[in-house]
């Protein structure tokens, strides 16, 4: 409850502190402190700490999967403030507005951790995704901006009517009339028709919320066109949310019931996976492949939601730590650079050593090479899916798609050190020490993870 409070109230904050902010600095300063007042409360709340006792009905359950993943979703968020504070100033003069919008999102990734009912799990949903649509479009300059944020927009109204249908087949379906996930009785036989239907709506809806084939058709546009610092944050915090949603509604709801629907999952996981890889081999734009890469990443964690074990926890957090703590980084290096293409990248290292060397990191561990949290992380999901037992050939499938993710990756590494530049000018630009210091000490965690994973899982068991 910590959270979705002072996420909410912060988030007030910092849109009324618009107006008496002189200086177009000041709203970074109150936001790096609202999420470390943001994080500091959450962890607190894991030891029994909660300052806002408040009778929910039974509508919001705090556990410490829920609080475990909003620590890591605070976390990558901070990491996000300090490295891209800067570039969110340059987007627009709304600064104050855009940092506020994002503590919005993060008051709705709180509710979508503890939801215990398919109401709290629609408000969840849709305060992420409002805001997002708005940050989509904040640079009004730019008609790319423009039409992405309109795109977004509408399929994401679509994809709510689908959860609103899906929600109301379930309650009309469920012998109990009721909402609460917890108490659906499914029993082990087939499922009712308006079940069934309900349960595809649902997964149809979450679907298009993770980016998940065939429903991504939505994603590489809307991540191109948004401002590159607010595609880093859609393509990670958001993203990763849409998961503890999905995996906290299956296992609560339709567990009993997995071997039903575990094909369907089997084939959205296969088809992300291969369309996620293979689209991505053939871009020129390192945004749009980090687009179509975050694609692919979807389908690896969607092998949570597949085995729907112990150990497919235990991946999905080690998984959103490591993917969004590479993924910023990597953003961070891509928001310097004067030209987004995999040629703007040509000789970095000689002109820039330190964003040569951070970004070479963020890409091994995306690409899941050993010693890196991403190797850590894509290890536990395709184990999780083998202690389940079905569907061998996906965890295949999965590895082959993690050899063909080296080749669109090394393309950017081999560009970085074994290219000349096309001209004499620096491939990047406002390029500080601070910031250097900062991609240093997200390289380092990347790599504590990698070597140590289970100081971020063994939170799980407090």
């Amino acid at each position: 409850m910590n959270a979705i409070i002072i996420s909410a109230i912060w988030g007030v904050i910092m849109m009324f502190g618009g107006v008496f902010f002189r200086k177009i600095s000041m709203p970074k300063y109150w936001a790096v402190a609202g999420i470390i007042i943001l994080l500091t409360a959450n962890i607190l709340e894991f030891v029994g700490i909660s300052f806002f006792k408040i009778d929910t009905k039974g509508m919001l359950h705090f556990d410490n999967f829920g609080l475990q993943f909003n620590t890591i979703t605070f976390f990558c968020t901070l990491l996000y403030f300090l490295l891209n504070g800067k570039e969110i100033e340059k987007v627009g003069e709304n600064v104050s507005e855009y940092f506020a919008l994002i503590f919005f999102i993060l008051c709705g990734v709180s509710i979508a951790s503890s939801f215990n009912t398919l109401l709290m799990l629609f408000l969840g949903i849709e305060i992420m995704s409002i805001p997002s649509y708005i940050l989509t479009g904040a640079d009004k300059r730019n008609l790319k901006s423009n039409e992405a944020s309109l795109k977004y927009f509408l399929m994401g109204a679509f994809s709510t009517g689908l959860m609103l249908m899906g929600i109301a087949l379930i309650y009309g379906g469920n012998s109990l009339g009721s909402f609460y996930i917890n108490i659906i009785e499914l029993g082990t036989g087939q499922m009712p028709v308006m079940i069934a239907a309900g349960l595809v709506l649902l997964v149809v809806a979450l679907s298009f919320k993770v980016s998940a084939a065939p429903f991504h058709f939505w994603a590489a546009d809307v991540y191109d066109g948004a401002p590159t610092v607010f595609t880093s944050f859609m393509a990670t915090i958001v993203k990763i949310a849409g998961f503890i949603a999905f995996i906290r509604l299956f296992k609560v709801s339709f567990g009993i019931i997995q071997h039903q629907w575990q094909m369907l999952i089997a084939l959205i996981t296969a088809t992300t996976l291969l369309i996620g890889n293979l689209t991505a081999v053939f871009q020129q734009s390192v945004k749009r492949m980090l687009a179509y890469s975050s694609i692919a990443h979807a389908g690896f964690m969607m092998f949570a939601l597949f085995a729907l074990n112990d150990t497919a926890k235990e991946g999905l957090i080690l998984y959103a730590l490591a993917y969004s703590v590479a993924t910023i980084g990597m953003f961070a290096v891509l928001v310097k650079m004067n030209d987004y293409t995999i040629e703007g990248f040509n000789g970095l290292y000689k002109s820039q050593p330190v964003l040569a060397c951070t970004a070479t990191i963020f890409l091994l561990s995306l690409t899941g090479i050993p010693l890196t949290a991403g190797f850590a992380a894509k290890f536990y999901m395709l184990l999780a899916a083998v202690k389940d037992g079905h569907q061998i050939w996906l965890v295949i499938l999965a590895v082959i798609c993690a050899a063909i993710s080296a080749i669109y990756y090394f393309r950017i590494i081999q560009a970085m050190y074994f290219k000349e530049a096309s001209h004499d000018a620096n491939n990047a630009t406002d390029v500080t020490d601070g910031f250097k210091y900062l991609l240093i000490i997200v390289v380092v965690i990347i790599i504590i993870i990698g070597i140590l994973p289970s100081l971020a899982i063994d939170w799980l068991y407090y």
